[in-house]
């Protein structure tokens, strides 16, 4: 059997951790710099679907003083001191796909009343299994995809600033635009994700919201792609 054999599947309903690692240590020396716990929706071989739903407590990046990271100007962004914060997830849910090897999650948004809103493709790192979640590092660059079919290339300018200062070197960038250019195609050909329906689900109305739990920057128990 192989490894990916080994690795124990979730069940809808479990409460597990969506991390990404930071691209450089908090004022804390911390390397994981968001946490969002999220329900399991589906779990196989093929896709991992979880559930973030509204008013989650999360952990996310701020500058040292607490400004939030968007307001800081962008040629400081990614140099200025950080720490992290704990927040809530304003507005509505967040359901999360992603396929084991796939280097980006697709992400659907909802509008109040459930009117279905748009994809959004996030470039990162395949994701890392362990114990209690999933690990991954975001890349900058992101995607839009709206119901019409059409889409749009997402901080297109961030992810240039990350290269400039250093946080992401040529090499590393070139694979970050060929995922990119990967996930296009698929948004073209109307493949996985966006073909499956998923807009018209729904979380089950008897899940709780999950905790942030105290200990959620814990090394991983095991790891595995």
């Amino acid at each position: 059997m192989t490894g990916r054999e080994h690795i124990a599947r979730w069940t809808p309903g479990d409460q597990i951790l969506w991390r990404y690692r930071g691209h450089a240590p908090d004022l804390h020396g911390r390397s994981l710099t968001i946490c969002r716990p999220v329900t399991v929706v589906q779990d196989t071989e093929e896709l991992l679907a979880v559930w973030m739903a509204p008013g989650t407590e999360c952990v996310k990046p701020v500058l040292a003083d607490g400004t939030p990271v968007h307001q800081e100007p962008l040629a400081t962004r990614y140099t200025a001191p950080r720490t992290v914060t704990r927040d809530r997830w304003f507005g509505t849910g967040v359901l999360k796909l992603a396929r084991p090897g796939d280097p980006w999650s697709t992400w659907l948004f909802w509008e109040p009343g459930w009117r279905f809103k748009s994809w959004y493709v996030n470039l990162e790192e395949p994701r890392t299994r362990w114990t209690g979640g999933i690990d991954s590092e975001d890349h900058f660059l992101d995607i839009s995809v709206y119901p019409d079919r059409s889409w749009l290339w997402r901080d297109e300018d961030e992810f240039a600033q990350a290269q400039h200062v250093g946080l992401m070197a040529a090499e590393k960038a070139e694979r970050v635009r060929e995922a990119g250019r990967a996930a296009v195609r698929a948004i073209g050909a109307w493949e996985t994700p966006f073909c499956d329906g998923w807009e018209q689900w729904r979380p089950d109305p008897s899940w709780p919201v999950p905790h942030l739990p105290a200990d959620w920057d814990r090394a991983p128990a095991r790891l595995a792609s």
